[in-house]
């Protein structure tokens, strides 16, 4: 038994059990992507786990976007005056409405009640 796992282990065509894959997986994805083959034998049947393709970093999968709309003149000010007034009105949606103003000094803050004299 350990010659056989021993052998597999420096082989590059891998087969193991689904057991000994569910044990081992991360070390046998990395096996995978290195570059050699694995193999997965599940009821009976055969499933090849290899890389798709080359690796890629991530930063290059990152997509431009178009901030601006093409063609759209910057020294011209009244798109940003536009999208100002914007702001503002969905500002002024969001957050509430100013506070009442502070009542005068000469009225209490919350009316007192009259005592009850007993």
């Amino acid at each position: 038994m350990y010659a056989i796992i021993c052998t597999l282990w420096y082989t590059p065509c891998m087969e193991v059990p689904i057991t000994q894959f569910r044990r081992e997986i991360f070390s046998l994805v990395n096996q995978a992507l290195e570059g050699s083959e694995v193999w997965v034998t599940h009821k009976g049947r055969r499933l090849k786990i290899v890389p798709e393709g080359k690796p890629v970093s991530r930063l290059s999968r990152i997509m431009p976007l178009d901030i601006l709309v093409p063609g759209a003149n910057l020294e011209d000010d009244s798109w940003k005056q536009e999208m100002m007034r914007e702001w503002e009105r969905k500002w002024d949606r969001r957050l509430a409405p100013l506070a009442q103003p502070a009542p005068k000094a000469s009225q209490p803050a919350y009316p007192r009640k009259a005592r009850r004299q007993a």
